[in-house]
């Protein structure tokens, strides 16, 4: 259960970072940090989440559908 909750936690951030150089690429100001820094976070928080359900996966922890339907 924990492993899911931590999933839900990336992915709410990877969706916070999104968002934020989203208002960054709008507002354009020279001051701000760079956008690329808001979508490099997000490119590692869903590489994190891919090797996390991996894991998951590979020791048993979340058991994934094997019917789809």
């Amino acid at each position: 259960m924990l492993v899911k909750i931590i999933i839900v936690g990336l992915l709410g951030f990877m969706i916070y970072n999104l968002f934020k150089a989203l208002v960054i690429m709008n507002k354009n100001d020279p001051d701000k940090p760079p956008m690329s820094q808001f979508i490099g976070r997000r490119v590692m928080t869903s590489v994190a989440i891919v090797l996390l359900l991996l894991l998951g996966i590979l020791t048993g922890v979340i058991t994934p559908n094997p019917r789809p339907y």
